[in-house]
């Protein structure tokens, strides 16, 4: 394995990278990006907003006011330049760390943590943003998503200039679910216009991939007739630029491809697990090496695009979009025990109705001493 200037480790046969950990621009024969400065900064922005809201919710979560925090610590990269490559019409399935391409759907951060708090099941309209619910249930996104993009072949909106695409969004260890070997076939088979999003953090909880896979990710896409690439998942320019090329060759009628975003999880698995009883530190510093953050801010500083001021104001705006959501988050209301038959069907049910009644009745009978 051939190791970078940081010292970390880089995957046999490489990856696609326009920015190194030192925060130099390079170049690649198959992809580019074209941004303004306003861009680029407004990119570094996303990174450490989301950042910044991640750390909220595991903080929320220690406190005792979220009943669990699926964080994204270190892939911030990987979803917030995959989350702008999407153009309006493309339809994402996200997993249940997908905060940071959830932000750059235009949604409001506060929706998950309804979810991680037990208030609600997320809050979001999906046809609204084009963004479906978090899927808890590993790997069954994918399916979902094949059968939303198969949809999108029978309607005709491939091949043309308004065309759409979906994205489904997994871990590696995802992908030793059947459900997601399962799409690969589906949407190979039937030419699908769907990009496979893969996170590769190195961990599915506390699994390393070499226990899952012989071969990377990326390459498993030859066994089911499309093609795969990998990606520095910690370089946020290349994420964009291969997720752009791949959304855009789905919505041309081209098939599916496999993208392994080449990554790291910094933090737990959830705010349940504990990575120090089977990761070691060394193996975390050499990563906090190539931090997607840094090199997008020394980016920044060496091409004069941003100064101290720029970089002081984004902190602090970050720091009062999480008070605020925190505020938020705090105030949200206990919902009522009845509630959960609210919805179930959209004209009502005779079963339902006796349902609700009898739980009612039952939930009448205890004793309130408030």
């Amino acid at each position: 394995m051939a190791v970078d200037r940081t010292g970390a480790d880089v995957p046999a046969g490489g990856y696609v990278q326009l920015l190194t950990p030192e925060g130099e621009r390079v170049d690649h024969p198959a992809y580019s990006v074209s941004f303004t400065d306003a861009e680029y900064r407004d990119i570094y922005r996303d990174l450490v907003i989301v950042r910044r809201l991640d750390a909220e919710g595991l903080a929320l979560q220690r406190q005792g006011e979220l009943g669990l925090w699926a964080g994204l610590l270190g892939q911030e990269a990987a979803q917030v330049g995959s989350g702008r490559a999407l153009r309006p019409q493309d339809m994402a399935f996200p997993s249940y760390r997908e905060h940071g391409v959830l932000y750059t759907r235009g949604i409001d951060p506060i929706m998950p943590f309804g979810l991680f708090r037990g208030v609600d099941q997320g809050g979001w309209d999906p046809g609204e943003f084009n963004f479906h619910m978090y899927t808890l249930v590993v790997g069954a996104q994918t399916l979902h998503a094949t059968g939303y993009a198969m949809g999108i072949n029978l309607d005709g909106k491939v091949g043309t200039g308004d065309g759409e695409a979906v994205i489904a969004y997994f871990g590696d260890g995802a992908t030793s679910q059947g459900e997601v070997n399962e799409a690969f076939v589906w949407a190979g088979v039937h030419h699908a216009p769907i990009v496979f999003f893969c996170q590769n953090n190195q961990w599915a909880i506390s699994q390393p991939f070499t226990s899952q896979s012989l071969i990377p990710v990326h390459r498993r896409a030859d066994g089911f007739g499309f093609p795969g690439v990998r990606v520095d998942g910690n370089d946020v320019l290349a994420t964009y630029a291969v997720t752009r090329a791949a959304l855009d060759s789905a919505r041309q009628g081209h098939g599916p491809m496999l993208i392994e975003a080449y990554t790291y999880r910094m933090g737990a698995h959830t705010s349940s697990d504990d990575p120090t009883r089977y990761r070691v530190a060394g193996e975390l510093d050499s990563w906090q090496a190539k931090d997607p953050i840094s090199r997008v801010r020394a980016f920044l500083a060496k091409e004069g695009l941003a100064d101290d001021d720029f970089f002081a104001q984004v902190d602090e705006d970050a720091r009062g979009i999480a008070l605020d959501l925190r505020e938020r988050v705090l105030a949200m209301p206990d919902p009522q025990p009845a509630a959960m038959f609210e919805h179930v069907y959209p004209n009502g049910s005779p079963l339902l109705t006796a349902q609700q009644a009898q739980f009612a009745g039952y939930h009448a009978s205890f004793r309130d001493d408030a």
